[in-house]
């Protein structure tokens, strides 16, 4: 421990244990104890108490004070404390001898005190204890001291953190007691278990027959974390012993606690130790997927068929659960009985989802967004089931759309009950459309691609579709467009994509004219997307600049929303990538007879939100890093005048995106530097680089030194980094130089150091004046940005958080609240 550490502790110590000295601050204390976890786990506990017996005469002046003076946060700090120090087996010896250990987690301790009304304290205790409980004194000291008899109870808590922190310590202890038996054989009898492990589960097989809901659910959740985190042999003893218990829950009407039961079938079914077939546990999946409710099959059959082992007919029958409401809305819908096979299958015993679907409007729209999330989440999957119903579930997105929007035409009561139920109702439709969007993936039949396309087109032509709605209908149209297959022969784009882009654009353009300020960024979203993938496709670039889109996102950039004007920067700098721009010719705005540079360069000059200047910020650097037309006609001049705007911006994600700049330009002039992440995306490669004491001119005539030496003190962190490593860069490339005269004894070299210290400490208003490339290389290598870099990688508060500081802070509180009282008289 630090030496100042050890002079603060006893001060520290006595102000804990004086009640009549509040400690104001819990965050000082929680800092405190992860440092004391960092000390004990670094090294001896025991030694650490010897040298500073401040802490053992701590926690024994908080036994010693009247119940009524204890602090809760202090005897919670204390508890904690104790643990930390008896983790270690010698230390947990030498507590004991004082009988430290049994005051502060026996019967006659806390437990028994009025402060043990506070969910701090009793927390507090369970995470000593639960530290504690790491070897076999520790365990045997809970089996003695009465704790888990506490433990038990307090599984039923009202504090939902404590309940938890219960259950969590219970299986800490079964595990650590059966550790002895963790390469054991499986056939070992439960009889033949240490004695704090047949107390556990005597109380788990009590509380699986109780009557009682919450001890029911109380004991599947400590069965449910066991089996997820304990995959030793006993497990499989474990579950024997306790399956028929389970099983019989299913007997009850109804059946309690589904959801904790759900989750305990599916941690055995995925513990390792049950790999091999295991018929009991089958059966019991089986039996619960035929008799719960629609609803509360949908996890069970979902977690079963993301099992890497399972049977077969388990995993076509939790499929077939998965699939009964489409099924069921295909055949409320239908003017024909539909094709025999998986439709008839999924259909069979389903009453019980039809009835769901049609009792109330909740039920209805809770069940089928459930059903649509599950095979969302399941159709990417390796272990989705196969044959993928493909052709259903699309006609079954398709159905639920036409429901949602009123244009279904069912002849059945139930469909026509279906349709009044759904008509208009949001999260459905947002439900059915991201499906819809992930359906791509398994299609391998063109021809359900005009179905799709229409009813993707009629949802984003509704006027009652809302602005979510829209954006999960762009983003289906997206996926179905790039991802949809095309029949053999044809272009890349299939014979329905150009029919649909001329039926889409038009669409387009009027939610590009929405008052709704969200349905135009989703809008402009859209086009980004779209002509980053397809901006090269003949067809698409004929149908587009056929259109006003061009023309009405350039409007856009003016736009009275900010994330709107951002969206539209984004979205007219890729149309620019690719030529799709629209001319020039509005007669409105003189900057827009300038060209999209000037228009850009105008937003980022005079824009009053942060959002659209970070956009043109990461549009030039991106035209600058693909050599943009309008780029390459004079590079040092478009990089100068972008830093002479961004050098001033308030913002310091622009400033920071002016270092990106900056680092591709240099990147183009000087070749890239090595990048310090294995995984950072290389810059392209460029012409070869010019020679360096011309460049280092060029840099100087820019201001680009100017612009990295202010950023390199700049008050946000992220900004200051980016140019320490740019700076670093910089001087490691002209470390070679050999045509350029070093600068000795140079007046010019002092007046920029000098400089340079005052924008240290926040004074820069002056600014650096002309420079020259001796000058600014002899301030570079003077420079210790090695230093600096690692000072910027530690963390803003690596001082506040030094143990050192905060034992200071609580003694500075303290001293304050002092003075404060003696102020009111």
């Amino acid at each position: 421990m630090d030496p100042e550490c050890s002079r603060l502790l006893p001060a520290f110590c006595s102000v804990l244990v004086d009640p009549r000295q509040a400690v104001a601050d819990d965050t000082c204390l929680e800092k405190l104890l992860d440092w004391f976890k960092t000390v004990t786990e670094a090294g001896s506990s025991l030694l650490l108490l010897q040298e500073n017996p401040c802490l053992v005469d701590l926690l024994s002046h908080v036994l010693d004070l009247k119940p009524q003076d204890v602090s809760p946060r202090v005897l919670s700090f204390s508890l904690r404390l104790a643990g930390m120090f008896a983790a270690q087996e010698d230390c947990f010896e030498y507590l004991q001898q004082g009988q430290l250990l049994l005051g502060l987690f026996g019967e006659a301790g806390p437990l028994s005190w009025a402060v043990w009304s506070v969910p701090t304290v009793r927390s507090g205790w369970i995470q000593g204890l639960k530290s504690l409980a790491q070897h076999p004194g520790g365990l045997h000291f809970l089996g003695d001291s009465g704790a888990v008899d506490a433990l038990f109870s307090l599984q039923g808590d009202s504090s939902l953190f404590v309940a938890s922190a219960a259950s969590q310590l219970l299986v800490h202890v079964l595990a650590l007691s059966m550790q002895d038996k963790a390469e054991g054989s499986p056939s070992l009898k439960g009889s033949a278990w240490p004695a704090c492990a047949q107390k556990i589960v005597a109380h788990v097989e009590a509380s699986l027959c109780s009557t009682t809901a919450l001890q029911i659910t109380q004991a599947l959740n400590v069965l449910t974390t066991t089996f997820g985190r304990c995959h030793s042999p006993w497990t499989e003893v474990l579950w024997g012993q306790l399956s028929p218990l389970v099983a019989h829950l299913l007997d009850s009407e109804p059946v309690p606690a589904t959801h904790s039961l759900v989750d305990l079938l599916l941690s055995v079914a995925r513990s390792p130790v049950f790999a091999s077939a295991d018929c009991t546990l089958w059966e019991t999946i089986a039996r619960m997927l035929s008799c719960l409710s629609p609803m509360q099959t949908g996890p069970l059959a979902l977690g079963t068929l993301k099992l890497q082992h399972c049977p077969q007919a388990l995993r076509s029958q939790a499929f077939g659960v998965l699939l009964q409401p489409l099924a069921c809305i295909l055949r409320a819908t239908a003017q024909a009985p539909g094709p025999p096979g998986l439709l008839d299958e999924t259909t069979q015993g389903c009453s019980m989802t039809v009835d769901t679907l049609l009792s109330s409007k909740s039920a209805c729209v809770g069940l089928l967004c459930q059903t649509l999330a599950h095979l969302e989440e399941l159709q990417p999957l390796p272990q989705h089931p196969l044959p993928w119903p493909q052709t259903l579930l699309v006609e079954a997105v398709v159905i639920i759309l036409r429901l949602c929007d009123g244009s279904a035409a069912p002849s059945s009561s139930e469909g026509c009950r279906l349709c009044g139920t759904l008509a208009g109702c949001i999260r459905v439709q947002r439900a059915a459309l991201g499906f819809l969007g992930t359906l791509t993936l398994g299609t391998s039949s063109w021809e359900l691609v005009p179905q799709v396309f229409a009813i993707l087109l009629e949802t984003l032509k509704s006027p009652a579709s809302s602005p979510t709605v829209l954006k999960k209908a762009f983003q289906a149209v997206l996926h179905w467009l790039l991802d949809s297959p095309t029949p053999p022969g044809c272009s890349d784009l299939g014979p329905h994509t150009p029919l649909f882009l001329r039926e889409l654009f038009p669409v387009l353009q009027k939610h590009l004219c929405s008052p709704c300020w969200e349905v135009r960024d989703s809008a402009l979203e859209f086009l980004t997307h779209l002509s980053m993938c397809w901006g090269g496709e003949a067809n698409f670039r004929e149908v587009l600049l056929a259109s006003d889109v061009p023309k009405l996102a350039w409007q856009l950039l003016r736009d009275p929303e900010s994330y709107v004007r951002a969206s539209a920067v984004t979205a007219m700098g890729q149309l620019s990538s690719q030529g799709l721009q629209a001319a020039s010719d509005s007669p409105g705005h003189p900057e827009v007879q300038q060209g999209l540079v000037g228009e850009l360069l105008h937003i980022l000059s005079v824009d009053s939100e942060g959002f659209p200047r970070r956009a043109v910020t990461r549009v030039f650097t991106e035209w600058l890093r693909n050599s943009h037309a309008d780029v390459v006609q004079d590079t040092e001049w478009f990089v100068a005048t972008v830093l002479q705007m961004v050098s001033r911006d308030l913002d310091w994600e622009v400033r920071a995106q002016g270092l990106e700049l900056v680092q591709v330009f240099l990147a183009q002039t000087l070749g890239q530097p090595n990048p310090s992440c294995p995984y950072a995306v290389a810059l392209p490669k460029v012409t070869p680089p010019s020679p360096l004491p011309e460049v280092l001119r060029t840099l100087c005539q820019m201001q680009i030194f100017d612009f990295a030496f202010r950023a390199l003190f700049d008050c946000d962190r992220p900004v200051a980094q980016k140019a320490c490593d740019l700076l670093l860069f910089l001087r490691n490339k002209s470390a070679p130089c050999s045509g350029l005269q070093e600068a000795g004894d140079s007046s010019d070299v002092a007046s920029v150091e000098a400089t340079l210290e005052r924008w240290q400490v926040g004074e820069q208003g002056q600014p650096l004046g002309s420079l020259e490339p001796e000058v600014v290389l002899a301030a570079l290598r003077s420079m210790d940005l090695e230093g600096l870099q690692s000072r910027l990688a530690e963390s803003s508060d690596h001082v506040e958080k030094s143990p050192q500081s905060l034992l200071q802070d609580v003694l500075a509180t303290v001293a304050l609240l002092e003075e404060n009282v003696a102020d009111c008289y």
